[in-house]
């Protein structure tokens, strides 16, 4: 199996030694996305909603860069930095989902890069 990297400069660049994305066969396996500017690399000024909505927009450039729809994503993980941010991310996430909801994990971990309050991965499908 032939593996590929995904870079685009529409989204942060890479903050360690990992791919904004690579694809693997059928696969495309995006890292998880934190809400900076990619022209800055700085954290999206605001709060839950304005970090979502960042991660959301870098998130979709990989997608983009790599050909690949929204559509074809079939499981995202969402990590917060307070589950009770939940709901606010949960009505913004679904604005940006297909009419199929990929299948999802959230979980509350203790911190996140850069003092982020959320961070989103994707797995897409992209085969035939």
């Amino acid at each position: 199996m032939t593996l590929n990297k995904i870079e685009t400069e529409k989204a942060p660049a890479a903050i360690g030694p990992y791919s904004q994305a690579v694809r693997a066969g059928n696969f495309l396996f995006c890292s998880g996305q934190l809400p900076l500017v990619p022209e800055t690399g700085d954290m999206v000024a605001g709060g839950i909603e304005e970090q979502t909505r960042q991660v959301l927009d870098n998130l979709l450039q990989v997608l983009g860069a790599a050909g690949v729809a929204i559509s074809a994503v079939v499981k995202t993980t969402i990590y917060l930095a307070d589950m009770g941010d939940f709901a606010v991310v949960n009505e913004i996430y679904a604005g940006y989902c297909a009419a199929i909801a990929p299948a999802r994990a959230t979980v509350q971990v203790a911190a996140l890069p850069k003092g982020s309050l959320v961070e989103i991965d994707a797995i897409a499908y992209c085969g035939n």
